[in-house]
C-alpha cells in the first residue's frame, strides 16, 4: 500500500488509477513523408507535379462523405469561423445533455487550420523533382461521437494530404461502461468517480485496457469517418501524442481533505526541487539536461492546482470536487519515459538495454507502469505531510466562547496583550510539577483581583486547557494547554517579536 493511502486510510473511500485524456495520432506510412509519397506517386506513374491533381479528388470524397454522415445522422455541420471562438467541449456538454448519451454522431465541426502538405520543387541544378515539406491549411472535420465501449469521442480528420488523422477518447469514460458491464455500482461526476462499490475490482478492469482492442476501434473509427483509409493497402498506423494518467484518491469528507490538501500544496510550492521533479517522473536531473524545468501553482474557477514539469512531461496535484486528490502525470512525447527494452542496433543486433519508450499504441502496458509509478512516487511525498485537521480543530476549540452552566466565557486571542500575559505566566517551569492556584496568578499578573482570577481559571477549564487535580485547589496543563503554549512561545519568540523588529521598508 501507498504510504499515503496507508496513512490516512480510514479517511479514504477509494483510490483508482486510469488513463484519462489520450490523443492519438493515426499516419497512412505510404505517404506520411515527402519521400514516401514521392515514391507513391511515381508507383503509379503520377508526375510529382500532379499531386494536387491527384489530392483534389479525395478531398472532395472527404467532404461528400462527411455530409452524408451528418444528413444520416439529423446535424448539421458546424463552421468554426473564428479561432477559440467558444470550447468545443462545452458546445458538446450542452448538446448531449438535450441528445443524451446512446452511442452515434453527436456533432461536427469544420474549421480551417493548419496542416502538413507537400510542394512539387524542380532543382535547376541537379536537375532533380521532389517533393517539399511545407505547413498550409485546409478543412479539418472534428467528428463527436459516442461510442458503444469508449463513451464520448472525437476524430479530427483533415482533407488533405498526407490525411494524418487525430482521436481522442477519455480512460474514465471507457471504464465508466465497463463498471456498468460488470454491474458495479458509481457515482460520477465530468470524468471523476465519486464512489465506486468494489474499488478493486473497478482497479482491475481499468488495467485491463489493451492495445490490440484500441486498435480495433481506431481502425473502426477511421473506416467509418476517413473513406479514403481504402484506397491505402498499409491502413493508418497509430501512435500516441498526449496521454494523461490519473490517480484519484477519494476521501469521506471535505472538512478532513481541505486541510491536508492545503498544507500538501503549501509543502511542494516551497520544498519541492528540481531534483525531486526528475524523481518523480523517473529521471535523473544530470548537469547536461538543458529543457525546461520547475513549478507552478494555479488558481482557477474548478479548484487550484500545483504542477510540476519537467521537458515534454509533468506530474499536477489537483483539488478535485473537493473531495478527492488527483495526481495526474501526463506525457506530450511518451519518449521522455525511459524503460529496459530489446533495440535493433543498426548492424542487426538486438540488445536488451535502457531506452525511450515507443510512440506506438502498442508500448500501451509499458506507459501505464511508469505513468502509475510517477503518481505513486509523488503520492508517496504526499505521505510525509502531516494533516493540519488537528491544529485547526484546537484553535477552533480555543477560540471559540463555550457555555456552562448557562454562562458564556470567551475564547482565547494569542494576540491580545492580556491572553498572551496569561498564557506566559501558565509556561512557569515550576508549575508543571507542582501545579498553580489563583493566589499564583494573581502574585505574577499584576492588577490581577482574586474575582478576575477565579474567571480565568474557570475560562481554562471550560476550554480544556487546564484541569484540576483531586479535591485540591491545584490546576494543571492538559495536553491541549502544553501545545497551545508551545505555539503561543515559538510565535512570540520566532515570529512576532523578529519581524516587528525588523526595519521599515
Amino acid at each position: 500500500m501507498n504510504p499515503f493511502v496507508e496513512r490516512h486510510h480510514d479517511e479514504i473511500t477509494a483510490v483508482i488509477s486510469c488513463f484519462d485524456r489520450v490523443i492519438i495520432t493515426g499516419t497512412l506510412p505510404e505517404i506520411c513523408h515527402a519521400e514516401a509519397m514521392a515514391r507513391y506517386l511515381s508507383a503509379r506513374e503520377i508526375r510529382l507535379f500532379d499531386y494536387p491533381l491527384w489530392a483534389e479528388p479525395l478531398r472532395d470524397e472527404l467532404r461528400h462523405h462527411a455530409e452524408a454522415l451528418a444528413q444520416q445522422a439529423g446535424v448539421q455541420i458546424e463552421f468554426i469561423r473564428r479561432h477559440k471562438a467558444f470550447r468545443k467541449e462545452q458546445r458538446i456538454k450542452a448538446i448531449l445533455a438535450e441528445r443524451g448519451d446512446h452511442p452515434g454522431v453527436v456533432h461536427i465541426f469544420s474549421a480551417m487550420e493548419s496542416c502538413s502538405a507537400y510542394r512539387p520543387w524542380h532543382d535547376k541544378k541537379t536537375h532533380i523533382t521532389r517533393l517539399k515539406p511545407v505547413s498550409g491549411k485546409c478543412l479539418h472535420y472534428y467528428f463527436y461521437f459516442i461510442d458503444e465501449l469508449f463513451g464520448l469521442c472525437y476524430l479530427r480528420v483533415p482533407t488533405w494530404a498526407p490525411f494524418r488523422l487525430q482521436a481522442y477518447f477519455n480512460g474514465h469514460h471507457w471504464l465508466a461502461r465497463r463498471l456498468a458491464k460488470a454491474n458495479i455500482d458509481f457515482e460520477m461526476a465530468d470524468n471523476a468517480f465519486l464512489s465506486i462499490a468494489n474499488p478493486r475490482k473497478a482497479q482491475r478492469l481499468a488495467d485491463s485496457l489493451d492495445a490490440k482492442q484500441l486498435h480495433r476501434r481506431l481502425d473502426r473509427w477511421a473506416k467509418r469517418l476517413c473513406p479514403i483509409v481504402g484506397h491505402f493497402r498499409s491502413g493508418y498506423h497509430w501512435s500516441f501524442m498526449q496521454v494523461e494518467y490519473a490517480t484519484d484518491v477519494i476521501f469521506h469528507q471535505q472538512a478532513y481533505f481541505q486541510p491536508l490538501y492545503e498544507a500538501i500544496t503549501r509543502t511542494a510550492v516551497q520544498a519541492i526541487k528540481a531534483q525531486q521533479v526528475a524523481t518523480f517522473l523517473g529521471r535523473k536531473l544530470t548537469s547536461a539536461y538543458q529543457d525546461e524545468l520547475g513549478n507552478d501553482f494555479n488558481t482557477r474557477i474548478q479548484g487550484t492546482r500545483i504542477r510540476h514539469h519537467m521537458g515534454a512531461a509533468s506530474i499536477k496535484l489537483y483539488d478535485k470536487l473537493g473531495i478527492m486528490a488527483r495526481v495526474e502525470c501526463t506525457a506530450n512525447d511518451v519518449s521522455f519515459f525511459k524503460h529496459h527494452r530489446w533495440v535493433e542496433q543498426r548492424d542487426g543486433d538486438r540488445v536488451f538495454k535502457l531506452a525511450p519508450l515507443r510512440k506506438n499504441i502498442y508500448s500501451l502496458r509499458d506507459l501505464r507502469k511508469l505513468m502509475k509509478a510517477a503518481n505513486e512516487r509523488y503520492l508517496a511525498f504526499m505521505g510525509a505531510i502531516d494533516n493540519p485537521r488537528v491544529g485547526l480543530k484546537a484553535i477552533d476549540k480555543m477560540a471559540k466562547p463555550t457555555r456552562h452552566n448557562a454562562r458564556s466565557y470567551r475564547g482565547f486571542n494569542l494576540f491580545l496583550d492580556d491572553d498572551l500575559k496569561l498564557f506566559l505566566t501558565l509556561g512557569r517551569g515550576e508549575w508543571s510539577i507542582s501545579g498553580f492556584r489563583a493566589a499564583d496568578l494573581r502574585a505574577h499578573i499584576p492588577g490581577l483581583s482574586a474575582g478576575r482570577s477565579s474567571y480565568l481559571l474557570k475560562r481554562l477549564r471550560t476550554h480544556g486547557l487546564i484541569k484540576k487535580v483531586g479535591h485540591r485547589y491545584k490546576y494543571y496543563l492538559t495536553q491541549l494547554g502544553r501545545r497551545v503554549l508551545t505555539a503561543t512561545l515559538k510565535l512570540r519568540e520566532y515570529v512576532v517579536v523578529p519581524s516587528l523588529c525588523a526595519p521599515a521598508r
